[in-house]
């Protein structure tokens, strides 16, 4: 299950139906594992409050993923919550000569994997996720994110 709030409209005038566009990558994160999932696309300064109360760091960034505990007797169970900054993403798209459509999809992706245990702390865990997100990417039809040029 996939829940998606937009609390930010630049993310609905900037991409056409961005909630089908979230959902299809988050989707296609999961695979066959079931859970829910809620993504948050919001603002800058919502993203920088967060991640002030909950890491220390009084900045925005791009994407926030917060698993959630488990809880049993609950069907499907909660994996957590990602929350997206649009500023922060769409200035990342330009400077990487992206598409929003296609950094939103990428950061899902990451975010969701983050929710499914996968990190990025040693450069042997940084490979393998990359390498997971390369191939979710690929199943979606967006180019590979670490190389240039992104959109072509």
């Amino acid at each position: 299950m996939i829940e998606i709030e937009v609390e930010a409209e630049d993310w609905t005038d900037a991409i056409d139906d961005v909630e089908a566009v979230v959902e299809r990558a988050a989707v296609a994160s999961l695979g066959t594992q079931a859970g829910a999932v809620v993504i948050l696309l919001t603002d800058d300064e919502t993203v920088r409050d967060l991640n002030d109360r909950f890491r220390g760091k009084n900045r925005p960034t791009n994407v926030l993923s917060f698993p959630a505990a488990g809880m049993p007797g609950v069907d499907p169970q909660p994996l957590g919550d990602i929350v997206l900054a649009y500023g922060i993403c769409a200035a990342e798209a330009q400077e990487q000569s992206k598409t929003l459509r296609n950094h939103l999809m990428h950061l899902v992706v990451h975010g969701v994997l983050h929710l499914l245990g996968r990190d990025h702390e040693d450069d042997a865990e940084a490979e393998a996720m990359e390498c997971e997100e390369r191939a979710v990417l690929a199943s979606l039809g967006v180019s590979d994110p670490y190389t240039l040029p992104h959109d072509g």
